[in-house]
């Protein structure tokens, strides 16, 4: 099991940056793939980004590509999503996940395909 804490989240004017940071406990967190998630009033849980456990391969929902990148660094167990040109229906609560397999490096996208969460991090973006 890997536990997850998420930070950076903020109150930002459209157009702004954030940086979302996501520090994992855990021997195999290098082992897993890492996605973003968001939550919205009302709405869903829904996907926003994800990188293999190698951080070869990245997958983004359509409405971030372009804006959002998801990185990570293995040495620090660290997951981040630089979030540029922000809007105001990126307005959520993101939440850091991993994958419930190990060294898989295909498309994973599911809530149910990730077995830790982390507590979410508030994002507000204002117009």
């Amino acid at each position: 099991q890997v536990q997850l804490v998420e930070s950076g989240g903020d109150t930002v004017q459209a157009g702004g940056s954030l940086r979302l940071s996501c520090a994992a406990s855990g021997r195999t967190f290098s082992s897993h793939t890492m996605a973003w998630f968001r939550q919205a009033p009302g709405k869903e849980r829904e996907f926003v980004a994800a990188i293999t456990w190698s951080g070869e391969s990245t997958y983004y929902t359509d409405s971030v590509k372009g804006r959002f990148s998801i990185s990570r660094d293995n040495a620090k167990n660290t997951v981040y999503l630089q979030m540029n040109s922000l809007k105001t229906e990126d307005t959520a609560v993101y939440y850091c996940a991993a994958s419930l397999y190990t060294y898989y490096s295909g498309s994973l996208r599911l809530v149910g395909d990730f077995s830790s969460w982390g507590q979410g991090t508030q994002v507000t973006v204002s117009s």
